[in-house]
């Protein structure tokens, strides 16, 4: 449903692009999403893609390219429509279209630090830093 393209080093390497029919799909509903002004195409279609090049990477937002804008803006942005539930109303209006089904995101392919999924932590005296009473005072 979207096509990966290869950007500019610069611009984060592979990116998720929607594509325009997608795209039209999208635009024509948060024209009709109340509460949501969609005045320049261009940034908003770029606002979305950052949006789903950090939920396909799981990076923190300080990492997002700056081609998709200041990553604050963008977090800010995607934090008031999320309190506005659109993400939850796009969910459910291309939820039966299939066109649109690779585009949304759940939390199944959100990726996790390896630590925060099960990942092997080193242990030995040389790493154990933890806080409190030490083993030579028992």
């Amino acid at each position: 449903m979207f096509k990966r393209v290869m950007t500019d080093t610069k611009g984060g390497g592979d990116g998720i692009i929607l594509l325009d029919d997608q795209w039209d799909k999208l635009v024509v509903f948060l024209r009709d999403c109340p509460g949501i002004y969609v005045a320049n195409e261009e940034d908003c279609r770029l606002f979305i893609e950052g949006i789903l090049w950090m939920t396909r990477r799981g990076v923190q937002w300080r990492l997002l390219p700056e081609k998709y804008g200041n990553w604050n803006c963008v977090y800010k942005r995607f934090d008031r429509w999320s309190k506005r539930g659109v993400w939850e109303k796009i969910h459910v209006f291309f939820a039966n279209d299939p066109d649109m089904e690779s585009i949304m995101i759940d939390s199944t392919i959100v990726r996790a630090h390896p630590c925060a999924a099960g990942a092997i932590k080193e242990t030995g005296p040389e790493n154990d830093h933890a806080l409190g009473r030490s083993s030579e005072c028992k």
